[in-house]
């Protein structure tokens, strides 16, 4: 009887736990017509169950169009009863920046309609997105649970896009993931930058091409005529200091990687490199440099190495 009851406490104790995961998503107006949903600065935890991503939405004529769709299948579900409670008008498009989970595990609460993202995307979700899921049950836990991958229905070409009486400029770039799809609405000047632009956040380097790559796709965003900057994680800006922050942290990187390889450094001597106390600031910089060590590294070491059948 007593481990009857123990049982029946344990399972007690549980349940509002299991309750509690709600991501209480509150929108934030920036711009005309123009929602935000912003996530945190921290890294995957069971406590923030993934929600350090930033969402947003746009109230257009023609019903509401929906940027990345969050981590799991219930965040997507909270996004589309948050938008529900901003607009009585329908969800009739979703677009994708790029295929990392934070950015797309939500798709499953918007299959109904039209889900738009660059080829790239689509086929490197095809590839990668059952792996991504499973990592991140095994960091953020039950709000994964029920989540599938849901890939994009529609491809999405670098142009403009008319709906409801807003003009939206899609670019395809290419420095975070090899297939970047950033979003300038030209009607309210807000660029959707997804997580070619970090701000007080460390940039993730998993499916780089390069960090002159990115670099490049900086130039491109910040000669358009914004307003308003949305990063892909961190607060929304005004200014060009995103970008600059941007600019002097890849630099840093790269420079870093590119003088260990000149020097035949090993990835442990790296790892350990002094962070410029100008960084101290941006939440997980030491984290994101171990890791961008071990996805980058490999490249610098490669292009130091001299066959020796050359002179």
């Amino acid at each position: 009887m007593r481990w009857i009851l123990l049982v029946c406490l344990s399972l007690s104790l549980s349940l509002p736990a299991r309750a509690e995961l709600d991501y209480r998503l509150e929108p934030r107006q920036i711009a005309e017509d123009t929602w935000l949903l912003e996530g945190g600065t921290e890294n995957f935890s069971r406590d923030n169950g993934g929600n350090i991503v930033n969402t947003g939405f746009i109230v257009t004529e023609a019903g509401v169009l929906v940027i990345d769709t969050g981590p799991s299948k219930r965040y997507g579900q909270a996004l589309r009863e948050a938008i529900a409670g901003t607009t009585g008008k329908p969800v009739i498009q979703v677009l994708l920046t790029h295929h990392h989970p934070d950015h797309v595990l939500g798709n499953q609460a918007f299959a109904d309609v039209p889900i738009g993202a660059l080829a790239g995307t689509t086929e490197l979700l095809r590839q990668q997105g059952d792996a991504m899921a499973e990592n991140l049950y095994r960091l953020v836990g039950d709000w994964m649970r029920g989540t599938e991958v849901v890939l994009p229905n529609r491809t999405l070409e670098p142009g403009v896009l008319e709906i409801g009486g807003h003009r939206l400029r899609l670019l395809a770039l290419a420095g975070h993931t090899g297939a970047d799809l950033a979003i300038f609405d030209e009607r309210t000047g807000v660029l959707f930058a997804g997580d070619l632009v970090f701000y007080q956040r460390a940039l993730t380097t998993p499916n780089s091409p390069g960090l002159p790559v990115w670099l490049k796709d900086l130039d491109r965003l910040q000669a358009l005529p914004w307003r308003l900057v949305v990063p892909g994680h961190g607060p929304v800006a005004s200014s060009a200091v995103p970008f600059a922050q941007m600019r002097d942290y890849l630099g840093w990187l790269h420079q870093l990687l590119s003088d260990g390889a000149a020097r035949g450094d090993d990835m442990a001597e790296l790892i350990r490199a002094p962070i410029p106390a100008r960084f101290a600031a941006i939440s997980l910089t030491r984290y994101e440099l171990i890791r961008s060590v071990s996805h980058l590294y490999p490249s610098y070491e490669r292009k130091q190495m001299q066959r020796i059948d050359q002179p």
